[in-house]
C-alpha cells in the first residue's frame, strides 16, 4: 500500500460554554431592543390614533352642536317651503268643487253620482225601463261605468276629513247597485234577443250567432236551433272566439253567452284603501302644532298594515248557458283574450274559475287542458261547468324593485324610472298630472294604450294597476315581498324633502340603503339642470334620519359601508339645507320657484311606490 493520505481541511473548533452564553445574551438583548422599539412604536401609533379619534370626536361634537344650534332656524325654513303641500291640497279641493259646478251647469241629463237623490233617481228610472235591446244596454253601460269610476275616484281622492262615514256607505252602496243593475240589464236583454233567435238564424248552420262589441264589452251569443250533433265546434265568424261542446249538449235546447268585459264586475267591492287617502292627508293639515300628530298618525297607519286580498282581477269573461238539464259535461273554450299588459309581457298568469258553491273566492277546480300560444295570443281550456272565468296576475310580480331614479326634465317636470325584475317603467310627472312614458321588457320596448295619456296621480295609479303594471305596494304587501324595512316616519319625511328638491336634483337608488339601519335612509344625488341625462354622473351619497342629513364619504364603488362624513361638510336638519351647502345658485332658484302641485304630485308618487322600502 502507498503512504496514508493526509486528511484535508481543518478540524472544526468546538464552541465553549462561555461563548455560547455570550451569544445567548446578545440575542436576548437584541430581542429586548426590538420589543422595546415595537412597544414605543405601538404606543406612539396608539397615541396618534387616540389623538385622531379625540380630534374627530371633538369635531363631531362641534358639528352636532352647530347643527343643534341652527336646527330651529332650518326647520322654520323647511316649514315655509312645505307650505306648498296645504296649498296644493286647497287647489285639489277647489278643483273638486269646480267639477261639481261644471257638471251642474252642463245640464246633459247625467246624474252627479255624489248627490244621493240624483243617483237614486237615475237608478230607479233605469229599473223601470223595459224591453231594452243589447245594443241599448251596451250604449247605456258607458254612462253607468263612468258613474262607477267617478264614485271610486271620489272615495280615493277625497281626504278623510272631507269624507264622512255616511258618504262612504252611500257611495259604496251606489257602486254595488249600479254594478248589479247593469248585469241584470245584460241578462234581460240577452233573454229578449233569444226570443228572436229563429229570425236571426245563420243560413249555413241554421243556428243563431250574434256578436256585439264596444270598448267596454264584447258579447257573443249562440243558440242551438238545429240541434245537429255534427255542430259540436262553434267559432264566431270573423273572430277567433269559439267553443266546443259535448255531443249531449249539441243535441239539446241550449243557448250560450260569452260576456267578455274589460272591467271587473265580479270581484266584491273592497273597503276604501286608507293608504292613498292618508298620503293625501299627510300634506294637508299643516298647522304647526298639528304636524307631529299627523306624522304619528301616518306612521301608525303604515306600521299597522293588515293583510288583505293578494290578487287583483284585471279582466273578466263570463260564460252562461240555458238548458233543461245540467250534467258534468266538459266544454272546450278557445278564444283570443285582450290581455292586460302583464300577459303581453309573458308574466306568470293563472286561469281561474268560480263555481256557484265557491262563494266569493276564485279557484282552479274544474279547469283543464289549459294552453296559451303567446305569438297568437290564443288561450284554450276546458271547463267542467259554466261560470265566470278570469285571468289573475300576482299583484307583487314587480316587487321588490331592482333600482329607481328620479330625474328633472324641464320646469316642473321630472322622469321617474322604476326597474323591476321583468320591466323598466318610466313615468313623467308635471304639475298635477302623470303619464306613462315608456315600458321595457328585457331591454325591449313595449307599447301600451296608456302611453302619452296624462292623468291625475290617483287615476294614473288605478290605470297602471288595471293594466297589470302594479308598482304600488298596499297595506298587505310586506307579507308577500321581502322588503328593506324603513321607519315609516323617516321614510315619509324623506319623500317630502326629495319632492321639494326634485326640480333641480336627480336622485337614485343606493346599494348602501340596504346596509344602514331602519332608522336611516340613503340615496344618491347629483345636481341636474339639463333635460338630457348626464353621461358620467358624479353621484353624492346622502344619509337622512328624519332629523339629520349628512353627506357620506363613501360612494357606490366603495368596498365597505361607513357613516364617515365627507371632508369639509357639516350636519344639517334637512336635506334641503344639506344640498344648499354645495348647490349652484341656479339650482336653488329652481327649487324655490317650483310649482306646489308639481311638488305634491312627486311626493304622492314617491309615497305610493315606497321606493326606499321596496327596492
Amino acid at each position: 500500500m502507498g503512504p496514508k493520505a493526509k486528511k484535508s481541511g481543518r478540524k472544526k473548533r468546538k464552541i465553549t460554554k462561555a461563548e455560547r452564553l455570550k451569544q445567548l445574551q446578545e440575542e436576548e438583548e437584541r430581542r429586548q431592543r426590538e420589543e422595546e422599539e415595537a412597544r414605543v412604536k405601538y404606543e406612539k401609533e396608539e397615541m396618534e390614533r387616540l389623538e385622531i379619534q379625540r380630534i374627530e370626536k371633538e369635531k363631531w361634537h362641534q358639528l352636532e352642536a352647530k347643527d343643534l344650534e341652527r336646527r330651529n332656524e332650518e326647520l322654520e325654513e323647511l316649514y315655509l317651503l312645505e307650505g306648498c303641500f296645504p296649498e296644493a291640497e286647497k287647489l285639489k279641493r277647489d278643483t273638486r268643487l269646480l267639477s261639481q259646478w261644471k257638471h251642474y251647469i252642463q245640464c246633459d241629463g247625467s246624474p252627479d253620482p255624489s248627490i244621493s237623490p240624483e243617483i237614486n233617481t237615475f237608478i230607479s228610472l233605469w229599473k223601470e225601463e223595459t224591453n231594452e235591446t243589447l245594443e241599448e244596454v251596451i250604449a247605456k253601460s258607458k254612462l253607468v261605468l263612468n258613474l262607477i269610476d267617478k264614485l271610486k275616484l271620489i272615495l280615493l281622492e277625497t281626504p278623510p276629513y272631507d269624507l264622512e262615514d255616511k258618504n262612504i256607505i252611500q257611495y259604496q252602496g251606489s257602486i254595488l247597485e249600479l254594478q248589479e243593475l247593469l248585469h241584470l240589464k245584460f241578462n234581460i236583454a240577452t233573454e229578449i234577443l233569444l226570443r228572436q233567435a229563429s229570425t236571426l238564424a245563420d243560413l249555413d248552420s241554421g243556428n243563431m250567432e250574434k256578436v256585439i262589441q264596444d270598448e267596454n264589452v264584447t258579447l257573443y251569443v249562440w243558440a242551438n236551433l238545429k240541434k245537429n250533433p255534427r255542430y259540436k265546434s262553434v267559432r264566431f265568424s270573423e273572430t277567433q272566439i269559439g267553443f266546443e261542446i259535448p255531443r249531449i249538449l249539441a243535441t239539446s235546447d241550449i243557448a250560450l253567452r260569452l260576456l267578455h268585459t274589460h272591467y271587473d264586475h265580479v270581484t266584491p267591492l273592497c273597503p276604501v284603501p286608507t293608504s292613498l287617502q292618508e298620503h293625501t292627508a299627510t300634506v294637508t293639515h299643516f298647522v304647526k302644532d298639528e304636524v307631529k300628530n299627523e306624522e304619528a298618525a301616518i306612521s301608525k297607519e303604515l306600521q299597522e298594515e293588515g293583510k288583505q286580498r293578494e290578487n287583483e282581477s284585471n279582466s273578466v269573461q263570463e260564460e252562461e248557458t240555458k238548458f233543461e238539464e245540467q250534467g258534468d259535461s266538459e266544454v272546450q273554450m278557445s278564444f283570443v283574450q285582450e290581455e292586460p299588459e302583464a300577459t303581453k309581457f309573458e308574466l306568470e298568469m293563472k286561469l281561474l274559475s268560480e263555481t256557484v258553491l265557491s262563494g266569493k273566492h276564485w279557484q282552479t277546480d274544474g279547469i283543464s287542458n289549459v294552453s296559451y300560444k303567446s305569438e297568437e295570443r290564443l288561450i284554450t281550456f276546458s271547463l267542467e261547468t259554466f261560470g265566470p272565468v278570469t285571468l289573475i296576475q300576482d299583484s307583487h310580480i314587480n316587487m321588490p324593485f331592482q333600482s329607481w331614479e328620479l330625474r328633472p326634465l324641464d320646469v316642473n317636470k321630472v322622469l321617474l324610472t322604476v326597474t323591476t325584475v321583468f320591466t323598466e317603467i318610466q313615468i313623467q310627472i308635471k304639475e298635477n298630472l302623470c303619464m306613462l312614458a315608456s315600458i321595457k321588457l328585457n331591454n325591449k320596448k313595449h307599447s301600451s294604450i296608456l302611453e302619452g295619456k296624462w292623468m291625475t296621480p290617483i287615476s294614473f295609479i288605478c290605470a297602471l294597476k288595471e293594466a297589470g303594471l302594479n308598482i304600488f305596494p298596499s297595506g298587505h304587501s310586506h307579507f308577500y315581498v321581502v322588503i328593506n324595512y324603513k321607519d315609516p316616519l323617516v321614510e315619509m319625511k324623506a319623500y317630502r324633502q326629495l319632492a321639494l328638491l326634485s326640480s333641480a336634483f336627480a336622485f337614485g337608488w343606493s346599494k348602501w340603503n340596504t346596509v344602514c339601519n331602519s332608522k336611516k335612509v340613503i340615496v344618491k344625488l347629483k345636481e341636474h339642470l339639463t333635460e338630457e341625462p348626464t353621461q358620467k354622473p358624479n353621484w353624492t351619497n346622502l344619509m337622512f334620519s328624519g332629523d339629520r342629513a349628512q353627506r357620506l364619504k363613501i360612494n357606490e364603488n366603495s368596498e365597505a359601508f361607513s357613516e364617515a362624513l365627507q371632508e369639509e361638510t357639516e350636519f344639517h336638519s334637512t336635506l334641503y339645507h344639506m344640498v344648499k351647502d354645495f348647490a349652484s345658485k341656479k339650482a336653488m332658484e329652481k327649487i324655490r320657484s317650483s310649482n306646489c302641485q308639481f311638488i305634491d304630485s312627486v311626493c304622492y308618487m314617491l309615497l305610493s311606490t315606497r321606493l326606499l322600502s321596496y327596492s
